[in-house]
């Protein structure tokens, strides 16, 4: 008879996931690396007594203050470690459960691992309806978790003790498939979680999941050969697929070989440092003047590890040239096909070493090379005037404030940011100096993700300087994870710019003709609008409140010392600057391609009959790749 421990549900998955491992490359991580907490009585005497059973060695917990951030910081935690370690998560029931579904849209938007542990209702009803349950008329197995499927790249509800075995196993595989890996869910009826079995010790053995590197296909790496051995003025996109498999110097042998221009996404920036010759910038409605005229021109783009979100495409007007051709080269088939391309599927590094090594002594001309050098040149100066901030009495503008970070961060920091009009100015100023320095969340682009996330990531890279950039209207969605942050004594840098509402989308909103309604935090006048005073609102003083050191900048002079001071810090420490709107010489480059944001059709307003008229010329552009 095979041996058996007698443990509850949740000491039975506790004990599972310490044994859990990863392994690339030969280096091995432990799988789910920590458990954040916070109990009801949906998971207080399951999870949560299981937590402290074992002591914290067996896995170690983080209280949170908000279940979405909790889930934030899983998910910054787990980019910061390639995905190949993670954390999870336990809430109660009801709200807690619910509070999960941004996190976790998130988390399955990012490819990104991160387990999911919601209590859920009585398996067995001995009372119905209990606290915090939503009662379903047409359906007596549905909870509110069932909200969590959608957006979950596993679900499952674990209703008998036996049934965790085969659910478990399920949820580990998906969360280290990097095709597949996103949230997981297994829901946990609270009586369940209690409930004593017979595990046998086989469950508890230690696993070594290894994460897969699948080579391409033999013919359709041909097929791309040929096609890029054809082409004149190819561009290389690269996504956060490059990230994902540590293909950053597969990519540089590459380039340097071919001599192809590589742009980046988002996700990307930071595959090539920014002073590498072949390195051209961001791409896209965010990207660099340079970037988006190579793909205006280009005859074939070659994307790596990319979804060819609206943002990359200008919403479906980028790619100008008649002749136009794409290979994509992708983990998953579903991203590969896009844009009628020539599909390479496979781990982005390996596929990238298969194409150097079987276009030996191909390059592309040598006045195609001259002519992306020369024009990222010129972009280059754009940053500089656009960064140039002399010491004063004037407020900062907001790239100014990246321009004073720029001149004092070395490759060991961290940049998170992920909603608001900083991505847009980071996309295409940002100067990346190594491959993980550049964490901006723009596949979900939740506000409220930065500080959460910078625990996260501080957790996973101990001893670097991590910096949440925020403005106000996204710290005011989520500050709580500065008391976690206090708690834990890690030395993230919060740097808070104060414009007195949401600029990002007041900009956006002018530019549809919306002349920025409802986007200032201001007091209400007379006629009932939001063009009042600015709120009286003292962002600081909260922070300071929750635990955090605050250094004022009011001034560009201010702003040196204070970046300076918080980055020496050894706790989490707040720089609070008030910006001013920005001029022509102070502010960001404008958009060097468009975003599609649909404008009234009909409007007695002339700003926006005026920002219909430029929707249509520009809409007129689009172009489906088939």
């Amino acid at each position: 008879m095979s041996a058996t421990r007698r443990l509850t549900t949740a000491q039975a998955l506790v004990a599972f996931l310490a044994r859990q491992y990863t392994e690339r490359d030969g280096a091995r991580h432990r799988l789910i690396a920590g458990t954040w907490g916070i109990f009801g009585h949906g998971n207080v005497a399951g999870i949560g007594q299981a937590l402290l059973e074992p002591g914290s060695d067996a896995m170690p917990y983080y209280q949170g203050r908000n279940e979405q951030a909790m889930v934030h910081a899983a998910v910054g935690f787990a980019r910061q470690s390639d995905r190949l370690s993670a954390h999870a998560v336990t809430t109660s029931i009801g709200p807690g459960a619910t509070n999960l579904v941004t996190g976790a849209a998130l988390a399955t938007v990012n490819h990104l691992p991160v387990l999911l542990l919601p209590g859920d209702t009585f398996t067995g009803r001995p009372a119905d309806p209990v606290l915090q349950q939503l009662e379903v008329p047409y359906a007596g197995d549905v909870s509110v978790n069932d909200c969590l499927r959608p957006v979950s790249r596993y679900f499952d509800r674990v209703t008998r003790p036996e049934a965790l075995i085969p659910a478990a196993l399920a949820a580990v595989r998906v969360l280290t498939d990097p095709a597949a890996t996103g949230a997981v869910t297994l829901a946990l009826p609270q009586d369940v979680q209690a409930e004593a079995y017979d595990w046998p010790e086989e469950f508890f053995a230690e696993r070594v999941w290894r994460v897969r590197a699948p080579e391409p296909d033999r013919h359709e790496l041909a097929e791309a050969v040929r096609a890029l051995r054809a082409a004149r003025r190819p561009l290389l996109i690269a996504g956060g697929g490059v990230h994902h498999s540590g293909a950053e110097q597969a990519l540089e042998t590459f380039a340097e070989a071919t001599g192809t221009p590589v742009a980046s996404t988002q996700a990307g920036k930071g595959s090539l440092p920014y002073d590498h010759p072949a390195d051209v910038g961001g791409i896209g409605h965010t990207g660099t003047a340079t970037a988006d005229e190579l793909a205006r021109t280009a005859d074939l783009v070659i994307g790596v590890g990319t979804r060819y979100s609206d943002f990359t495409t200008a919403s479906a007007t980028l790619f100008r040239n008649p002749d136009v051709r794409f290979v994509n080269l992708n983990i998953t088939g579903f991203d590969a096909h896009k844009m009628g391309a020539r599909q390479v599927v496979g781990d982005a590094r390996a596929a990238l070493l298969a194409l150097t090594d079987a276009l030996s002594g191909h390059r592309v001309p040598d006045a195609y090379v001259t002519e992306y050098r020369e024009a990222k040149a010129r972009w280059e100066y754009r940053v500089t005037d656009a960064y140039a901030a002399p010491d004063g009495d004037a407020r900062p503008t907001q790239v100014q404030v990246l321009g004073v970070l720029d001149s004092l961060v070395t490759h060991d920091d961290i940049l998170i940011n992920a909603a608001g009009s900083l991505p847009g100015d980071l996309h295409k100023l940002w100067r990346c100096r190594s491959r993980d320095q550049y964490h901006v969340e723009y596949g979900y682009s939740c506000m409220g993700y930065e500080i959460p996330a910078a625990i996260g990531v501080q957790l996973a890279a101990p001893g670097r300087p991590v910096w949440a950039l925020v403005g106000d209207g996204t710290y005011l969605m989520n500050p709580t994870e500065i008391v976690t942050a206090v708690q834990e004594r890690l030395p993230i840098k919060v740097v808070v710019l104060q414009n007195h509402g949401y600029a990002s989308i007041g900009g956006l909103s002018e530019a549809v003709g919306a002349e920025r309604f409802g986007t200032e935090y201001r007091f209400r006048a007379p006629d009932g609008t939001y063009t009042g005073a600015p709120l009286p609102v003292d962002l600081a003083a909260n922070a300071a409140s929750l635990g955090m050191r605050v250094i004022h900048a009011h001034t560009v002079r201010d702003l040196r010392e204070a970046l300076a001071r918080a980055r020496r810090a050894d706790g989490p420490t707040c720089v609070y600057v008030e910006t001013r709107t920005p001029d022509t010489v102070s502010g960001a480059p404008a958009a060097q391609a468009w975003w599609d944001v649909p404008v009234a059709e009909t409007a007695t307003r002339p700003s926006t009959v005026k920002a219909r008229e430029e929707y249509d010329r520009q809409a007129a552009a689009r172009r489906r790749h088939l």
